[in-house]
């Protein structure tokens, strides 16, 4: 039997409704409706509906989904009812926002390693972390047991960093550099572009001023 294949904005819907779900519960909410869901999140009910049934049946009808049962089958379903280990490489400005979000570790994602290649930093403890060196990456990323690695090195060097953190065994990789970076089928790869989203927004707000500029 073959696993349905879900969509991308099927997931990051999940994640909206995981985040609603979450306030719900702390203004003591015990059910919700689809209707409501879907309110919070500008979707239609039939969307609610149909993303979750890709997963199962929830909630009873006419009396709606139970708000923490159901946070916590979306939060399995998106894999953070567990610990998932993170190597961080580039601890410079970036980097070190990125180790002081603490939003991460709420997730369930602990950044416990941190690789850069500036001997100034290497060996020092940055927020209760020691810095390690990026050329022993190999030997620590599998001893440590990573899973997912963050990279926020330039982008003239990032390319050798993924390649050797493919080697080390990763399969799963968030990219702050800014360049398209290459890697086999059989990893996942996630880039987060904050000059390209900047990007849209002055679009955006370039484009709604001047179609709102009086004709002359």
């Amino acid at each position: 039997m073959t696993k349905k294949r879900i969509s991308e904005s099927t997931i990051h819907r999940l994640s909206l409704y995981l985040r609603a779900l979450s306030v719900l519960e702390k203004e003591s909410h015990e059910t919700v409706s689809s209707k409501e869901l879907a309110k919070r999140e500008k979707l239609t009910p039939a969307q609610v509906r149909k993303d979750l049934s890709f997963f199962g049946s929830f909630g009873t009808r006419g009396l709606g989904y139970p708000v923490s049962d159901l946070k916590k089958q979306i939060a399995c379903i998106l894999g953070i009812d567990r610990i998932w280990k993170v190597a961080l490489f580039g601890v410079g400005n970036i980097g070190s926002a990125l180790v002081s979000y603490k939003e991460f570790a709420r997730q369930g994602f602990h950044i416990i390693k941190l690789f850069d290649n500036d001997q100034r930093k290497i060996g020092s403890n940055h927020k209760g972390i020691i810095i390690s060196d990026i050329k022993d990456m190999e030997k620590e990323l599998k001893e440590a047991q990573i899973e997912i690695a963050v990279i926020a090195v330039p982008a003239t060097v990032a390319q050798y960093i993924v390649d050797d953190v493919v080697r080390a065994g990763i399969k799963a990789i968030l990219n702050f550099a800014p360049i398209n970076l290459k890697v086999p089928p059989d990893v996942y790869l996630r880039n987060e572009n904050m000059s390209m989203e900047l990007e849209y927004l002055s679009f955006a707000l370039v484009n709604n001023h001047s179609q709102k500029r009086p004709k002359v």
